[in-house]
């Protein structure tokens, strides 16, 4: 019961891990692109980034969920293993007493847990900002788009664009033959059309 209170205690710390980090990727990807994002979000938009960033790649989910799995189950074959020599070096580069019982060891391992989970989602978030920033960068400056989104704004006319980000304030896109990113208020956008994908 009071391991559930701890681990109860800490996920809002761990929540609050996950939008450092959401603010990191999105900063990061902006940057790249000449954008202070910060300057375009809400105090929404900044809490709801990490799993907006989540929810819109069952992908990342899944790396997240078998990283974490993955570490986890380390963990378990360690303990179990922990009179083996392989597993004391292991033990021992942590500075973890593999001496005591196996609950006691278990308990002793979890802040190293933590920090390779924590440093695992650390690089996956930064990664994804580079990646994703370059990415665009190169397609923009290439032309090699792919125009995903029909919008039709105030003055009426339809134009194809490629959709970068969306939050609660802004959209953020490239119109078709065009190089620069165009920041259009929500509000001055009439429609908004997903081209559909062949």
């Amino acid at each position: 019961m009071k391991y559930l209170e701890k681990i109860q205690g800490l996920l809002p710390l761990g929540y609050l891990y996950l939008i450092i980090l959401g603010l990191l990727k999105e900063s990061i990807l902006f940057y790249q692109l000449g954008i202070n994002i910060l300057k375009y979000s809400s105090i929404t938009d900044i809490l709801i980034s990490p799993i907006a960033d989540m929810a819109s790649s069952p992908i990342l989910i899944i790396i997240i969920i078998s990283v974490v799995l993955f570490f986890f189950l380390f963990q378990v074959i360690l303990v179990k293993n922990s009179d083996k020599n392989w597993s004391k070096k292991l033990l021992g580069s942590y500075k973890i007493n593999n001496e005591v019982d196996k609950k006691t060891l278990q308990k002793s391992m979890i802040p190293a847990f933590a920090t390779l989970v924590a440093i695992e989602l650390l690089a996956l978030f930064v990664g994804l900002g580079l990646g994703e920033g370059n990415i665009i960068k190169k397609r923009i400056n290439t032309q090699n788009l792919k125009y995903n989104y029909n919008i039709i704004s105030e003055s009426g006319k339809p134009t194809d664009i490629y959709m970068i980000d969306i939050n609660s304030s802004y959209y953020f896109y490239v119109a078709k033959g065009d190089k620069n990113i165009k920041i259009a208020p929500v509000g001055k956008i009439n429609t908004l059309e997903l081209i559909k994908k062949k």
